[in-house]
């Protein structure tokens, strides 16, 4: 059998730049989709139902009902093909299809075999994840369902958009008082389209005799309503809206949320990852600011290309300055290590796609992305390596002081 090429859209780097942009937690927002991913699960009559982001690396799995999956590498997943459509992907039988018959999913106990995925898709169409329907047996979605499905997509867009404009407004609350209060009522309109559609969806539920979905749908009613009371709270004068550190950590806050998303990968490919901070300094505070975007690809680089039975090794510190702060991070791994022609490619911009040492796939982006990021942070990064000994990353970002 010949080797799985692997989709990649056609204009992954602008994806992957719009998904940073977005600066998600992939690990806080499961509660936010929960009605979603039931109400796509009962439209299309599947067990399951997942909304996906996918990254360079890895899928990270946002919204769930149905699996308790929280990530999967990039190549294992299905919407990694979803993301190279524009309108939908069909996978009739997983197990019949060689490019999935031989992942977990497939196989006992979860043995999936039907997938319907629609792309995440912003307003400039780049898609950045997929929500998907799988079941264990073989099932046909009606042209109806299939568009319920679409909607149900658009609306898990408008509130990652929403979300994050709502971060955005908390955090800068306390010093842009007015430009708050300002973009908060500029909002309003758009979330009050959302309720307004949800009432025109309900209507076609009606029509197209799915009165089983119409208490569902109605979910989506309730919950863009409650997005609304937030954006009434902030345009109110109540100082204590903004909760202290919506978007922040500490040394201590951002060792456990590392832990949390990165040790999986770890383990699962028997590697040990430790995570170390400076007790001193655990207590100081910096902006998460595209912290996880960062540290989360060099992380995943250095699963890639480190074996089984080696060391990942992240240390995080703070350098207390009188202006500013430099938060360091190295991220030093065991690994297959790089030429010095690839740490020029690394730091000028590119990298090539290289095989990982358990035959994962090299998207080529991930490293580009994280150098990218710290040049629009006034960040600085440092590469030592060698060949057969392991990498050292070490970045330097400058932070205000809290």
């Amino acid at each position: 059998m010949s080797e799985i090429n692997y989709p990649v859209p056609y204009n992954e780097s602008e994806r992957l730049l719009r998904l940073s942009d977005l600066d998600i937690d992939y690990g806080s927002l499961s509660e936010s989709f929960k009605d979603l991913t039931h109400l796509a699960a009962k439209v299309a009559g599947t067990e399951i139902s997942l909304v996906n982001l996918i990254d360079a690396y890895t899928q990270w799995t946002v919204g769930r009902r149905g699996l308790d999956l929280h990530q999967m590498t990039r190549e294992e997943s299905v919407c990694q093909y979803t993301i190279t459509q524009n309108d939908q992907f069909e996978v009739p039988d997983l197990s019949a299809d060689d490019r999935f018959n031989k992942n977990f999913y497939v196989g006992a106990p979860l043995s999936l075999r039907y997938y319907f995925g629609v792309p995440l898709k912003d307003n400039d169409g780049l898609n950045i994840g997929a929500l998907c329907v799988l079941d264990t047996g073989l099932k046909t979605l009606s042209p109806e369902k299939i568009e319920l499905l679409k909607i149900i997509a658009a609306e898990i867009m408008n509130r990652i958009k929403t979300y994050q404009t709502m971060e955005l407004l908390q955090n800068n609350l306390k010093d842009l008082k007015e430009s708050t209060k300002k973009v908060a009522h500029d909002i309003r309109g758009p979330i009050a389209g959302i309720i307004g559609l949800s009432e025109i969806i309900t209507e076609q539920g009606k029509s197209a005799n799915l009165d089983q979905v119409i208490e569902f749908i109605k979910l989506i009613h309730s919950g863009s309503k409650s997005i609304l009371d937030l954006a009434d709270e902030i345009l109110s004068d109540n100082d204590e809206v903004r909760a202290p550190g919506v978007n922040e950590f500490d040394l201590s806050s951002f060792r456990t949320k590392l832990q949390e998303l990165y040790e999986p990968q770890a383990t699962c490919k028997k590697i040990n990852l430790n995570i170390n901070i400076n007790p001193d300094k655990k207590n100081i505070v910096f902006s998460k600011n595209k912290l996880l975007q960062i540290n989360g690809n060099l992380i995943s680089n250095a699963v890639k290309f480190t074996p089984s039975g080696g060391t990942i090794t992240v240390d995080l510190d703070v350098a207390v300055k009188p202006e500013t702060n430099i938060l360091s991070i190295v991220v030093a791994d065991s690994g297959v290590g790089i030429t010095e022609d690839e740490i020029v490619q690394i730091l000028t911009g590119g990298i090539g796609t290289k095989q990982g040492t358990g035959g994962e796939k090299g998207y080529g982006f991930g490293l580009s992305l994280v150098k990218h990021l710290i040049d629009k942070l006034k960040g600085e990064m440092f590469i030592t390596s060698e060949k057969g000994q392991g990498t050292v990353f070490r970045i330097e970002l400058p932070q205000r002081h809290a």
